[in-house]
């Protein structure tokens, strides 16, 4: 057995928005890596299809629990149902989060910004403080908390004021969280990824909107580099972090003038 799945074995895992896209690829690897996972979202029926397909293709366990991330009483209640099951919990994986098309800042609505910071920025820091709780009340005390950041938590897109602010704050919140979790053993990091394929970013092969003001199309990469990314930032002994880590695809315009 290596190193890493002995971290992992048995270990419980949460990863929020984890039905669909990035969270799905990153809860099968995390399954596949020896965790019994936890997968949230605020559709059910998608979760459940999700667990089921998850079981079956890793033999591991999952369990489906439809929270809203945004909502302090439905985050109660995720950890709540989180502790009675398992007594513990060893890593959460903040991943939930929407975005929105292109919009000039003075066009876009108050309840369009919103929207975007409670389900991006509000509901991983509502996760983090339940996480706390139970990780620094357990037995062995601790745990691992990795943040989705995205590569906006550096540099942003045109048109993208909510999203990218959303995403600097969740830098500051992993920085944070790391601080404040060392005394207890709770390391946290963050993954920022470039254009991992997936129903969001199925736009970017058509093109969208770059710095210059034309538009071009941008490659793309599997979300299974990102998943594996996180495994290995997951499997870490807790003496050990990866504060961060940017995954994309080499040849996006993200450094440089392109």
């Amino acid at each position: 057995m290596t190193e890493a799945s002995s971290n992992a074995r048995n270990a419980i895992a949460l990863v929020t928005g984890g039905g669909t896209g990035i969270g799905r690829a990153i809860a099968k690897a995390l399954g596949l890596a020896g965790f019994k996972v936890v997968i949230s979202g605020r559709r059910a029926d998608v979760l459940e299809k999700a667990a089921h397909e998850l079981s079956e293709e890793t033999g591991a366990e999952f369990l489906a629990i439809s929270a809203d991330v945004s909502d302090p009483s439905s985050v109660r209640s995720l950890f709540d149902m989180i502790a009675d099951r398992y007594g513990r919990l060893d890593l959460l994986v903040n991943n939930a989060g929407m975005g929105l098309p292109a919009v000039p800042i003075e066009e876009l609505s108050f309840e369009q910004w919103n929207a975007i910071v409670g389900a991006n920025l509000t509901g991983a820091f509502l996760c983090t403080q339940q996480a706390f709780r139970l990780m620094k009340a357990q037995v062995p005390q601790g745990g691992r908390i990795i943040n989705n950041g995205s590569i906006s938590a550096t540099t942003p897109r045109p048109h993208s004021a909510p999203y990218t602010a959303t995403k600097h704050a969740i830098t500051g919140l992993t920085k944070s969280t790391a601080l404040d979790g060392r005394p207890f053993d709770i390391a946290c990091g963050q993954i920022d990824i470039g254009n991992a394929a997936t129903d969001m970013t199925a736009r970017m092969s058509a093109g969208v909107l770059q710095a210059n003001g034309e538009t071009a199309a941008e490659p793309t990469i599997s979300a299974e580099h990102v998943a594996r990314a996180v495994v290995y930032m997951a499997t870490l002994p807790l003496d050990a972090n990866v504060l961060s880590m940017t995954v994309m695809a080499t040849k996006m315009p993200l450094v440089g003038r392109g």
